[in-house]
């Protein structure tokens, strides 16, 4: 019996709640009353749901605005001849090169001086 909490459940008590008891108190008949211990498993799971609950909530909400921004092109683009289009850029930068250097001029190679170019 090392621990306080063990002398307590063991029926013992400290010198510091004997000199808290009134004086002609048998010692034999006082019952000492523990605080329990904390339990951690409510708030935890108090966290826990308020968590995935607002993980849920931001979803749901995502969702409905991506439905009603949908909605809103299709009423758009039936009513009024509004279009839209997405550009997406190609991953692989053989295309880009290819498709830059066909649009770039063709360097003309440096002429000599006493060379004269006819059109024919």
């Amino acid at each position: 019996m090392h621990l306080p909490d063990e002398q307590l459940r063991a029926g013992h008590i400290p010198t510091e709640l004997y000199q808290r008891l009134p004086p002609g108190t048998d010692a034999r008949k006082v019952v000492i009353v523990q605080e329990a211990p904390r339990n951690y498993r409510g708030p935890i799971l108090l966290a826990l749901t308020i968590t995935v609950g607002t993980v849920v909530v931001l979803l749901v909400v995502a969702f409905v605005v991506q439905v009603i921004a949908a909605s809103i092109v299709a009423v758009l683009s039936a009513t009024c001849g509004l279009s839209y289009s997405l550009n997406r850029a190609s991953k692989t930068k053989g295309r880009q090169l290819t498709a830059r250097s066909s649009r770039r001029r063709a360097k003309s190679l440096p002429r000599s001086k006493g060379a004269r170019r006819y059109r024919k």
